[in-house]
């Protein structure tokens, strides 16, 4: 009998389920007249091949008459393999003697027909590209068994031809228990955060996950995180030398628009990206930027996973990948890569600002708005058609829809914009790292995330100051403050609003500059109520009302009387508390300001429990509880959990507390709260 491929490797983890399909597959099959097909695709460096073998042996004593295996990469001309050749090596391994090999390719199939029929065979074909390079070395017989491996999925084999057994990279466990098992190393148990590193930087592919155990095993002395940072300078520069091989022939062999792409994606911030942003930075349109991605994808250069549960079909580099993309970026100019950054920022920008206006509402800004970018589409925030992406925030009949996909889009890209602010200070583009700050700041305050916030209002402060752009200072200096103070930094807080005060009084008096001044009076008034000084808190913010009342300002307005609201209620002035929650309550509502008309009615409630009106405050307590699910705004609504949860302990309804509390837990631990 013959048999072709290698002994095991001494250590292989994990692809149970994969193999338990098979096994399934094999067990069930009864009687049928073509050879059972698998389809092993991934990406490089994934452990394919290894798994395919590992497949060979267990069917092993099961098909008598041989084990075989063909690589076309070995074949491969110019990305082109002749497939008589590969027959040719097939029917030599069935011992046919080469000058007995008919010469013409249909002849030579006819050949491996009349060879293969009524044989029981396994047969390994590695490294496919296109199912027609695999269907004429399909075996005759319906008792054999095919294995083949790919870097992407093989689109064009017959329906139901093949078994699609997609592999994704490691899960952590069983990339902790390969590395741990190469390795041998005390030190990966000792120091499990540098471990948790290495598992990272490895993407979950055994090829990197071999590199890193074999490292780890030439050096025996130092410190783990020491030889760690060694291991990603090595592999970021210069790659996994066989996996290197795989993508650099699977680069090569891309049409000029996928190949442009593949250069072009690491300049999209964030871990993952959409095919919007595909399409943005391509600048050819979605069909080209389509193809692109199924040329990406076929060539096992994407990890094509469902990376999210956003419903947006996200795509994504893995880190190794994304190394060897910037490896080939330098087959472009450095003008040619800058133009890609610039794009891409911008383009995030433009739908940030969009995004901002939809989820917010009308507000006071400060950045110009980023105009159309040629061929990169807006993303769309409403149904079907809908209205233009310039429209204004009211114009499009389902804009409570529009609301609630921009904050969702907002929440989705938060990553790729909190790097954007960093990328576009480090460029040098100055005007786009500050006006991130604006819509993150609509992002911040459904999701207060105080480091995240902080750096990013901090970078996107001296972007402003560098382009000297003072009344968006300011704003950042106040939207700096608040994660500052509530991360107790009081100190550097208060410094941030007085030089915040001053640039506003050096403005001057029109409408606009007094608004601004008068929101630096209410982050002041704010950070006074985090420190406990209500009373001086109260003054800041009637002081910041009465400069909205004289400007005609109605939204001002309302958020100065929610805001003096608390303060009275904290002083234990429950009567006119009450009074004044309701006014900003019913005047949030009447404005359409869906987030303050929860808040507003979130702390009116407060009050009213405190005054014994249980009832109401319930009310109240639900309807802001609705609305915090619908933005999306974990932090508010673990507050309002709470609350029901206290009112409901109150009550005596304790079954009802237990949950509130139970579901208040999950969301913290689901942030990491707790």
């Amino acid at each position: 009998m013959t048999y072709q491929i290698p002994p095991p490797v001494p250590h292989f983890v994990g692809r149970r389920r994969e193999q338990a399909l098979a096994a399934t597959a094999v067990a069930e099959r009864d009687g049928e007249s073509r050879p059972l097909l698998f389809a092993l695709s991934a990406l490089g460096g994934t452990g394919k091949t290894e798994l395919a073998f590992r497949l060979a042996r267990t069917l092993r004593p099961r098909h008598p008459d041989g084990v075989l295996y063909v690589d076309l990469d070995d074949l491969r001309r110019g990305g082109a393999v002749e497939v008589g050749d590969a027959l040719g090596d097939l029917l030599g391994s069935l011992g046919v003697e080469p000058e007995c090999l008919k010469p013409s390719f249909k002849a030579r199939c006819k050949q491996y027909w009349t060879k293969t029929e009524g044989t029981s065979l396994v047969i390994v074909v590695d490294n496919a590209r296109y199912a027609a390079e695999v269907v004429p070395l399909l075996p005759a017989s319906g008792d054999s068994v095919v294995i083949v491996t790919s870097h992407g999925p093989l689109y064009d084999l017959e329906n139901g031809a093949a078994i699609d057994l997609a592999l994704p990279p490691l899960d952590p466990p069983d990339a902790m228990e390969l590395l741990r098992s190469i390795a041998g190393d005390a030190r990966l148990d000792a120091e499990p955060e540098a471990t948790e590193g290495l598992i990272r930087l490895c993407c979950g592919l055994p090829a990197a996950l071999h590199v890193a155990g074999r490292w780890i095993r030439k050096h025996r002395r130092g410190p783990l995180p020491r030889l760690i940072d060694e291991l990603t300078a090595e592999l970021h520069g210069k790659g996994i030398p066989m996996v290197e091989v795989l993508w650099d022939a699977a680069y090569r062999g891309l049409g000029p628009e996928a190949a442009l792409l593949y250069r072009m994606l690491p300049s999209i911030p964030g871990t993952s990206f959409t095919p919007e942003a595909a399409t943005a930075i391509l600048g050819r349109g979605r069909d080209a930027a389509d193809r692109a991605l199924e040329e990406l994808e076929t060539a096992g250069l994407l990890d094509t996973r469902d990376v999210s549960d956003t419903g947006d079909d996200r795509k994504r580099l893995p880190e190794l990948v994304r190394a060897h993309a910037r490896r080939r970026a330098e087959d472009s100019t450095e003008e040619e890569r800058a133009e890609w950054r610039l794009r891409i920022v911008r383009w995030l920008l433009r739908q940030a600002q969009h995004a901002d206006r939809y989820a917010a509402g009308t507000r006071m800004t400060f950045a110009d708005p980023v105009g159309p970018i040629p061929g990169a589409p807006d993303v769309r925030f409403e149904d079907g058609e809908g209205a233009a992406a310039d429209a204004a925030p009211d114009d499009a009949a389902d804009g409570g829809a529009r609301k609630e996909r921009a904050f969702r889009w907002l929440e989705t890209e938060r990553h790729a914009l909190y790097d954007c602010v960093d990328l576009a200070h480090a460029r040098g583009y100055d005007t786009e790292a500050a006006a991130f700050g604006e819509p993150l700041w609509t992002h911040y305050l459904d999701h207060p995330h105080y480091t995240d916030g902080i750096e990013a209002f901090r970078t996107a402060l001296a972007a402003a100051q560098r382009a000297g752009r003072v009344p968006l200072t300011v704003r950042l200096r106040c939207q700096l403050a608040r994660p500052l103070w509530k991360r107790g930094e009081f100190a550097e807080a208060e410094r941030e609003l007085a030089q915040a005060l001053t640039a506003a009084r050096s403005l001057g008096e029109s409408d606009r500059y007094r608004k601004l001044g008068a929101s630096v009076v209410e982050f002041h008034g704010m950070l006074r109520s985090a420190r406990g000084d209500w009373a001086a808190a109260a003054a800041d913010f009637e002081a910041s009302r009465e400069v909205h009342r004289a400007i005609g300002n109605e939204y001002g307005v309302m958020l100065q009387t929610y805001r003096l609201g608390e303060a009275v209620a904290a002083l234990g002035q429950l009567d006119r508390a009450a009074a004044l929650l309701e006014e900003a309550h019913t005047l949030a509502r009447r404005l359409g300001r869906e987030r303050l008309t929860a808040r507003t009615g979130f702390a009116l409630g407060g009050v009213l429990h405190r005054l014994g009106r249980g009832s109401a405050a319930h009310e109240l307590y639900v309807a802001a509880l609705g609305s915090a699910r619908e933005r999306g705004a974990d932090h508010d609504e673990t507050g309002i959990l709470d609350a029901l949860a206290l009112l409901a302990e109150e009550e005596g309804r304790e079954a009802e507390a237990r949950e509130h509390r139970t579901e208040a837990r999950l969301i913290r631990r689901r942030n990491g709260l707790v």
